[in-house]
């Protein structure tokens, strides 16, 4: 049994959003982060959200009948990358996959101004478990030579999705088919082309 902790971006991911399809499909078996801060983000705000997410998703998993979570996927778009990057380095979690998709380059000139506060100066330093960045070639937050270097600096391999803007609900995924494809294969630890 999979847990799926679901960390959007600024404001969340509308109905239309490939997060809030998934999240619908997936039912009791999501949870969705609910930071106070959706439009004015402060990162302690989130990462606090993913430890309460996590918890949530543990106490699911024990009224199951199982000890503890047995695999958790953070599935985190856009700012939500680096709330789960922040979380994963200070909790250090065992069993914890992340797929972050569409991170911003929090360097680059189009990071969210509204996020500048705290969340302006991070880097990306390695993570724990198995993590894939997934990126498109013409995101306007974040440049392909800025997603590769976040990948490297996190240890995971960047999956390139071609021209697909910020791999939002603007680039018309729907269901993203082919998302929830490397998400399987995240989990089960196929590697990733």
């Amino acid at each position: 049994m999979v847990a799926y902790i679901i960390i959007p971006g600024i404001g969340g991911s509308d109905e239309h959003h490939w997060q809030s399809l998934w999240e619908h499909r997936w039912g009791a078996s999501a949870v969705r982060v609910a930071p106070a801060s959706w439009a004015a983000p402060d990162l302690e705000d989130w990462v606090t959200s993913v430890q309460a997410a996590y918890e949530l998703a543990s106490r699911r998993d024990g009224q199951r009948g199982e000890r503890g979570v047995g695999r958790v996927a953070l599935v985190a778009h856009s700012l939500g990358c680096w709330a789960a990057a922040q979380w994963l380095d200070r909790a250090r979690p065992e069993g914890v996959a992340a797929f972050l998709v569409a991170p911003p380059d929090p360097l680059g000139p189009e990071f969210p101004r509204e996020a500048a506060s705290t969340f302006l100066g991070l880097s990306a330093g390695p993570l724990p478990g198995r993590n894939l960045v997934v990126a498109s070639d013409d995101d306007p937050y974040c440049d392909a030579a800025a997603s590769a270097a976040l990948a490297s600096g996190w240890r995971a391999p960047r999956h390139s999705v071609g021209n697909q803007g910020h791999i939002n609900s603007g680039s018309g995924l729907g269901d993203w088919q082919d998302g929830r494809e490397l998400l399987r294969q995240l989990i089960d630890g196929v590697a990733v082309a």
